[in-house]
């Protein structure tokens, strides 16, 4: 056995440290939660929260942001300017703690009155780690009558701090820097991000505006709420909804556990019921909880608890029938909480979620006790809320059963020629090559079974006319034979999305089993009706195999033409005319007959051979215009499908078959 040598050790030198700027360069992911895009933008935002900060403390009133077309970002506002000069009790120019030292700042005294008592940035992380992942960074600061200019490279200050006097008189911060791409994998951030968050903090920030400039587009946008989330839930509201809007806000005190210490707390929620628009926000100290944390878990507590007492209260739930879950209610809540804490306990530095065990405790006590009282005074909206959440609830658990039903039928025995009555299969296993001919009748199912190349083409026949499936319910839809082994012969599920539940889309493009999906029926109008109401079935429950071109329609001859010892088929009033205008001698003429009718090799030649058969691809260019189509001609519009066939019925009307 050959010797492996070593040429590294592992000793006490090997143990080694990040020094100055290389603890944000190398390591991005421990400070801002990744490398890539969603890291960048979480750097914008640290920048962004120091200027929202001042604007809390009663420092400003405007915050202008640009996004700049060489990925660069300034932030301007309007506070009292960060203090950057020389700090006696530090020893050191504040510039250095703030910009170039990572646990330095000046909100870590917020739960002892002084200054930034409910802040969003506490760490002291934030401004310091993005000019450290910054190309360059350029900080203007107006104070004290002197104006501060500093610059920075890769982390490094060139030139120290530059002070000169000014006569101008407004304060305030400007922070211009682009994130370096040796940091970040992205730095091309989106203008939908900047307007996503410049949006929300207006939202939470009530009176304060938030202006963005975009130099890419030349447009500019202002984000204001004078009302805060009043404001913004009307706007979701759009006085549409199940109730009003109601508004409620606190303050109080607590620890996290006995031996913590104590802090504020305090909270503004507003909440409505609506049936067309559902969303949960949390904000904390204005940053957006996406996980949400305490909060959310106070509100799932508390929402359920009141409302299932009132429902039992008043004996609305049917006899042994479950209590409610937050999936019901949630469907119709808009509700935001903006909330503030002297000590904050978030997941990570990220801010995306918080943990604080009193602030949890303290919101599910207070909305439990609210809610009650909401419920006693408002016994009209209560009893709207109740019902409606029952309904949701209802329709969750049929939509549930509907699901399982859906599974035991579309699941077995994997061999599915021995589950699927008159399916043939084909020999290959290449899903590239094999192909499903959905034919009409089992008369079609002889013609084509012989005609067909049984290594690739599979064939299954649909024994009369199926459901419609726009007006069918799920119910009704999922009993029907002729549906169900149509969908157990292509394998991949359906997609059913409804309001209640979306987790009953059980659909998997992989699982298909077959590389082209061709409707064959006849060439006349029992033919096109029953290929519409399949295209219909298709579209209703498994949609995307449409969008991915996997739907064809086999086009069948309208005319037979023998002249000497050969045949023509002519597909369309043209090609007959077409063909009879090369024939010089006797010929005769014949409607072609149902695919049942004919001969093998005709259907081989028109119907299934690759090089001489005419697929038409489903393709849907304009998917709003299919649906309005089908539903208008399939769907409960009686009177613009009557509309529809007084215009235009007599285009679908065959005049050779009037006598």
């Amino acid at each position: 056995m050959a010797k492996i040598n070593s040429v590294t050790s592992y000793n006490n030198e090997s143990i080694t440290s990040l020094k100055g700027a290389d603890r944000v360069r190398l390591r991005p992911g421990v400070i801002f939660g990744s490398d890539g895009l969603e890291g960048c933008q979480h750097s914008v935002f640290e920048i962004l929260s120091n200027s929202i900060d001042e604007a809390r403390e009663g420092h400003g009133n405007k915050i202008e942001v640009a996004r700049l077309k060489d990925n660069s970002i300034i932030v301007k506002d309007n506070g009292r300017g960060i203090p950057v000069d020389f700090n006696k009790n530090e020893n050191c120019y504040n510039w250095k703690l703030v910009f170039c030292e990572l646990y330095a700042g000046g909100k870590y005294q917020n739960n002892s009155g002084e200054n930034y008592e409910y802040s969003l940035g506490l760490n002291g992380l934030g401004t310091c780690a993005t000019q450290y992942s910054s190309e360059y960074m350029d900080a203007e600061i107006y104070r004290d009558g002197n104006c501060y200019k500093l610059h920075f490279e890769k982390g490094e200050n060139i030139g120290g701090l530059i002070k000169e006097p000014t006569t101008k008189k407004a304060t305030g911060t400007s922070i211009k820097w682009r994130p370096d791409k040796d940091v970040f994998t992205d730095i091309n951030i989106p203008l939908s991000f900047f307007q996503d968050v410049l949006k929300k903090q207006a939202i939470v920030n009530a009176g304060l505006t938030f202006v963005l400039t975009d130099e890419e587009s030349g447009k500019s946008f202002t984000f204001l709420y004078e009302n805060g989330i009043k404001d913004y839930l009307q706007e979701l509201n759009e006085d549409k909804g199940l109730t009003g809007i109601h508004y409620l806000e606190t303050e109080t005190k607590g620890r996290d556990r006995e031996d913590k210490a104590e802090y504020k707390l305090k909270f503004e929620a507003a909440f409505c019921f609506n049936n067309e628009v559902n969303t949960l926000q949390y904000f904390h100290n204005s940053s957006f909880l996406e996980y949400g944390g305490s909060p959310d878990k106070a509100v799932k507590s508390s929402f359920v608890y009141a409302i299932d007492k009132y429902i039992k209260t008043n004996n609305l739930y049917k006899k042994d029938e479950k209590k409610i879950i937050f999936a019901d209610i949630e469907d119709s809540l808009i509700l935001i909480i903006n909330s503030f804490s002297t000590m904050t306990s978030y997941e990570n530095q990220t801010k995306k979620s918080i943990t604080n065990k009193f602030i949890q405790d303290a919101m599910t006590d207070y909305f439990k006790s609210q809610l009650e009282i909401y419920f006693i005074e408002n016994k009209m909206d209560a009893d709207k809320i109740a019902a409606q959440i029952l309904a949701n609830k209802r329709s969750r658990e049929t939509a549930e059963k509907t699901r399982v039903s859906i599974r035991k039928k579309l699941t077995g025995n994997l061999d599915i020629s021995n589950r699927v009555e008159k399916f043939v299969n084909c020999r290959t296993k290449d899903i590239t090559r094999r192909e499903i001919y959905i034919v009409e009748g089992d008369s079609a199912l002889g013609a084509c079974k012989l005609g067909r190349d049984a290594e690739f083409q599979a064939i299954i026949p649909v024994r009369g006319k199926i459901l419609n499936c726009l007006k069918a319910d799920y119910d009704k839809i999922f009993k029907s034979e002729i549906i169900t082994d149509l969908l157990k012969v292509l394998g991949c599920g359906v997609e059913i999305k409804t309001k209640h539940n979306s987790d009953l889309n059980s659909f998997d493009l992989s699982q298909l089993k077959w590389s082209k999906i061709i409707i064959c029926t006849d060439a006349d109008v029992d033919g096109f009706q029953i290929r519409t109401l399949i295209l219909t079935m298709l579209y209703r429950l498994v949609p995307t195999l449409i969008t991915e071109k996997k739907v064809f329609i086999a086009e069948s001859p309208l005319y037979e033409i023998n002249f000497g010892k050969k045949t023509a088929f002519a597909y369309s009033e043209i090609e007959k005319a077409d063909i009879l205008a090369t024939i010089s001698g006797k010929y005769t003429i014949q409607r072609s007959k149902g695919l049942g009718e004919n001969q093998p090799e005709m259907m081989w030649e028109t119907t299934m051979n690759p090089q001489s058969r005419r697929l038409i691809q489903v393709i849907p260019e304009d998917v709003a215009a299919t649906q309005n189509k089908f539903e208008l001609l399939l769907g409960e519009n009686l009177k613009g499908r009557k509309e529809y066939i007084e215009e235009f019925g007599h285009n679908y009307i065959d005049f050779s078959e009037l006598g």
